[in-house]
């Protein structure tokens, strides 16, 4: 018996399961893997030295599935950033369907990838946060353990989430 939820019939996966960017693991193997199994695989951008080398990964992935996979871009603090729009065009250029972002504001990507019409997830860890994602406009929301990451330095311990007006978001629970 096969489950459909929104997850499923919005991606085109068989199984609401989503692989997740892992750093360094979510490369083509795995992600294609996934994907052949039912479920949403993730190659993870940043893995990746360069966007072009990106643009091969994504490339490799499809030689190994013809079923639907999505590309992690993590946005995280740092003194010289990889060039994120630069990884962003290669998403986008190769037809990716959808992404999934993580860490530090997305705002300015998610506007991107939504023009695009790209299916956007955006990974966090606390609700302050994934209210502020579903203001910028994320299709879904994948809320993790703070302990997957340590991408988020400050919390909120007590808000509460009305996810309530035009768009309808699934909350999606991972735990590792």
């Amino acid at each position: 018996m096969v489950l459909q939820t929104k997850l499923t019939k919005l991606v085109g996966i068989k199984h609401p399961i989503v692989q997740g960017g892992m750093q360094w693991v979510g490369t083509a193997e795995l992600a294609s893997a996934v994907s052949n199994a039912g479920g949403l695989g993730i190659l993870t951008a940043l893995t990746q030295p360069t966007p072009e080398h990106l643009r091969n990964e994504i490339r490799r992935c499809r030689a190994m599935t013809n079923k639907p996979f999505g590309v992690n871009l993590t946005l995280l603090p740092a003194m010289t950033p990889p060039p994120y729009a630069e990884y962003g065009n290669v998403i986008i250029q190769e037809g990716i369907k959808v992404v999934e972002t993580a860490g530090n504001n997305p705002g300015e990507h998610i506007k991107r990838f939504k023009e695009a019409g790209i299916v956007v997830i955006h990974k966090c860890t606390s609700i302050r946060h994934a209210l502020t994602a579903q203001r910028l406009g994320a299709d879904m929301l994948s809320i993790d353990g703070f302990e997957v990451r340590r991408l988020v330095i400050a919390h909120s311990r007590t808000q509460s989430c009305s996810c309530t007006g035009t768009h309808e978001y699934t909350l999606l629970l991972f735990y590792f």
